[in-house]
């Protein structure tokens, strides 16, 4: 076959730019070469001349400069998620102008006023990543613990009374996660943002159920829920039994979907590593 197009290449300019006469020669010895039907060599030696297509280039609205000032913007409402962060830039943004940490003109605050929290969150990867020492969590087998628990989003929660709460583990571990190392159980409040943090030696049922109990008594008012994330710590059967039999109601977030704790989160970076 790749003689034939090789051959095919080699004479359909000189058949195109031939008289009539000379096409019907020249199409007997293609066909008595390549053994095509007539009509089928016909077509191949009068195919349309094909044009090398241009390679697609997609232009790129949100450059190294867009990144550069998500960043600064990121670092200065200390480490924000993105969802959250979206309102705040419109406040940040002249403030952080005003102070010269951080040189906008027309065209950047126009692109920083309208680029999505999906984007910013595809633009913020790596330097998220850094800022965790360059780890990414493994990803982890469903149980049928974890998937009798149902799931609640960051925009299901509709203006909860104080009392349900969204609870996280920050590891202190620095570069290296080998061994054991001091964790700690973050617990926030949705509708006040009442924080509450208690150490805990290592991830297991029975620690954190007694951290739970010792948040209870530090908490200005009755725990009604508790919304964990997909860490066996908590999807395990003891945890999520001992909360139910305590009157609590259970919910998860969907899996490396952090915006879905986005308050739990956010005070991972602003209270705790930072005081830790």
């Amino acid at each position: 076959m790749a003689t034939r197009s090789e051959l095919i290449e080699a004479i359909i300019e000189r058949y195109r730019s031939s008289r009539r006469v000379d096409k019907q020669r020249i199409l007997n010895e293609f066909v008595a070469v390549t053994g095509y039907h007539r009509k089928h060599a016909i077509r191949a030696l009068c195919r349309p001349e094909s044009k090398p297509s241009a390679a697609r280039q997609h232009a790129t609205r949100y450059d190294a400069r867009v990144r550069e000032a998500l960043v600064v913007l990121w670092e200065a409402s200390d480490r924000l998620c993105s969802k959250r962060l979206k309102p705040m830039i419109p406040i940040l943004l002249p403030a952080l102008a005003r102070h010269g940490r951080l040189d906008v003109d027309d065209e950047l605050q126009g692109k920083l006023l309208t680029v999505s929290a999906a984007t910013m969150d595809r633009l913020l990867s790596q330097v998220r990543v850094v800022a965790r020492g360059g780890q990414r969590r493994r990803a982890g087998m469903s149980s049928a613990m974890r998937r009798s628990v149902p799931v609640r989003t960051f925009g299901d929660w509709d203006d909860p009374v104080p009392g349900y709460i969204e609870v996280d583990f920050v590891a202190h571990s620095g570069t290296s996660s080998s061994s054991s190392f001091v964790q700690t159980m973050v617990l926030t409040d949705i509708a006040t943002g009442w924080t509450e943090c208690v150490p805990v030696r290592t991830r297991d049922g029975d620690l954190v159920i007694a951290a739970i109990q010792q948040a209870r008594s530090l908490f200005p008012f009755p725990l009604l829920g508790v919304d964990f994330d997909n860490n066996s710590a908590f999807m395990n059967e003891l945890v999520v039994c001992w909360c139910r039999g305590q009157g609590l109601e259970v919910t998860r977030s969907r899996a490396y979907r952090k915006n879905d704790q986005a308050w739990v989160e956010q005070k991972n970076g602003a209270i705790v590593r930072r005081l830790v």
